[in-house]
C-alpha cells in the first residue's frame, strides 16, 4: 500500500510540474484571454481603453522623424445646454471640437488625459478607407470591381469568393457574420478570442463559408469585411498596413505621438478596430478628411476618393443611416456631413459645410441602447451649430 501511495504521489507531482510548465508556457495567451473577457468590465473599461498594449500583441505605427504639426487654438466655445449631462450619461472620456481648423473645445474625463492613446474600435475602418484611396490612385489596385480573391487568393473557396472589393468596402459582401458584442459565442467575440490566443485572422476570414445574400445585394455591417480589405491591400503591395499607413498618412500629419495597432498572432494589424491614437491626433486625421484630403499644404488623400467614400453608396434600407466606403452618413445628412464610428462611443464627426470636426472617445457600456447613436449625432450637430 505504501509503495502504491509513493507511486501515486510521484505521478501527482509529475502532473503538477507538467501543468505548471504548461501554464507558464501559455501564460501570455491565458492573460490575453482573461483580458478579452474582462475588457468591458465596468470597473476596468476606461483604463483598458487607454492601455490596450498591456493586454494584447501590438505593433507600432511610426510617426516619422518630422516635427509635430501644431493644431491652432481659437476662442473657447460654450458647449450647448445639456452637453454636460450627455458627457456623463455616455461615459465620454474626451471631447475635442475644431472649427476652421482651430481647437474651440478640448476636455478629458473619467481620469483620462491628452496623452492617452485611446482605442479606435471601428473608427480605424475609416483610416483604412483613406489608405485604400491613396493606393487606388497610385495604381497598386486596378479597380473597385476586381474580385477580392485577385489580391487575397487565400479567400478562394470561402464565403468571400465572388465578392468584389466594392462589395466589401460597402459592407455588402453578403457573408454571414454575427456582430453581437453581447453574445459570448458570436463571431465578433470568437474573433476577439482568436486574437487573444495568437490566432491568424487571415485564416479566420478564409474559414467563413456561409452567405446570407448575394454579394452587393444587401447591406449588413460585417466587421471582418474590413480585415478582407486589409488582405487586399497587403496582397496588392506586399507590405504591412502599419508601414503603409505610416508612410502615406501618419507621417505627413505630424502627429504628437506614434500610434500602435493591436495585432493577431502573425503580427497582422487588427485593421477593423485596433488602432490606438491620442484624441488630438484623431482630430488631425479628421481635419485631413474634412479638408478633402489636404493637410499642411499637401494633398495626402485624393479629393475624389474623399467624395466617393463618404457618399451613401451602400444598399442600406431607405430611411436608415447610410454607409459609403467605411464611412457612415447620418439620417438627414446634408452634403459633406459624415462620420467615423466605433463601438462604446468612439466618433470622428465631420461637417464640411460648417468646417467642423468633432472627436469624441468614450467607454459607454450602453452604446447599443435604442436611440443612443442618434442622440450622439444630434449632440454633435448642436455643437456644430453653436460655433
Amino acid at each position: 500500500m505504501r509503495k502504491l501511495m509513493r507511486i501515486a504521489g510521484r505521478i501527482l507531482a509529475i502532473a503538477a510540474v507538467v501543468l505548471l510548465a504548461a501554464g507558464l508556457w501559455k501564460r501570455d495567451e491565458i492573460m490575453r484571454l482573461w483580458a478579452v473577457n474582462s475588457l468591458f468590465a465596468e470597473d476596468r473599461i476606461v483604463a483598458n481603453f487607454s492601455n490596450m498594449e498591456g493586454a494584447f500583441l501590438t505593433r507600432p505605427v511610426s510617426r516619422g522623424d518630422g516635427p509635430v504639426v501644431p493644431l491652432a487654438t481659437g476662442e473657447a466655445m460654450t458647449l450647448p445646454a445639456g452637453a454636460g449631462d450627455w458627457i456623463n450619461a455616455r461615459a465620454v472620456t474626451s471631447l475635442l471640437v475644431l472649427k476652421d481648423g482651430k481647437i474651440r473645445h478640448e476636455s478629458y474625463h473619467l481620469g483620462t488625459a491628452e496623452t492617452d492613446r485611446r482605442i479606435s474600435w471601428s473608427v480605424a475602418k475609416s483610416y483604412l478607407s483613406a489608405l485604400f484611396g491613396i493606393l487606388l490612385k497610385e495604381g497598386a489596385i486596378a479597380s473597385l470591381d476586381d474580385p477580392v480573391t485577385t489580391y487575397a487568393p487565400l479567400l478562394t473557396g470561402s464565403a468571400y469568393d465572388g465578392a468584389s472589393i466594392r462589395n466589401v468596402l460597402n459592407m455588402a459582401s453578403g457573408v454571414t457574420f454575427d456582430e453581437d458584442y453581447l453574445d459570448y459565442d458570436s463571431d465578433i467575440n470568437r474573433m476577439g478570442r482568436e486574437i487573444a490566443l495568437g490566432g491568424a485572422l487571415d485564416q479566420f476570414a478564409a474559414d467563413l463559408k456561409d452567405r446570407f445574400a448575394a454579394p452587393g445585394s444587401t447591406w449588413q455591417y460585417v466587421s471582418i469585411d474590413t480585415h478582407v480589405i486589409g488582405m487586399v491591400i497587403r496582397g496588392a503591395t506586399g507590405r504591412s498596413i502599419p508601414d503603409l499607413l505610416s508612410e502615406k498618412i501618419i507621417t505627413p500629419l505630424g502627429l504628437e505621438q506614434a500610434p500602435y495597432y493591436v495585432t493577431d498572432g502573425d503580427g497582422v494589424a487588427f485593421v477593423l478596430g485596433g488602432l490606438n491614437i491620442t484624441t488630438r491626433d484623431y482630430a488631425r486625421f479628421g481635419l485631413l478628411i474634412e479638408q478633402d484630403g489636404r493637410y499642411n499644404g499637401q494633398q495626402i488623400v485624393p479629393a475624389d476618393w474623399i467624395a466617393a467614400s463618404t457618399r451613401p453608396s451602400a444598399p442600406t434600407k431607405e430611411g436608415k443611416i447610410g454607409y459609403g466606403y467605411q464611412w457612415w452618413v447620418p439620417i438627414g445628412a446634408h452634403d459633406g456631413e459624415f462620420l467615423a464610428r466605433g463601438v462604446y462611443g468612439q466618433y470622428i464627426y465631420i461637417d464640411q459645410d460648417r468646417d467642423v470636426v468633432i472627436v469624441s472617445t468614450a467607454a459607454d457600456r450602453k452604446f447599443r441602447d435604442k436611440g443612443v447613436n442618434r442622440a450622439n449625432i444630434e449632440m454633435f450637430r448642436q455643437i456644430a451649430r453653436a460655433l
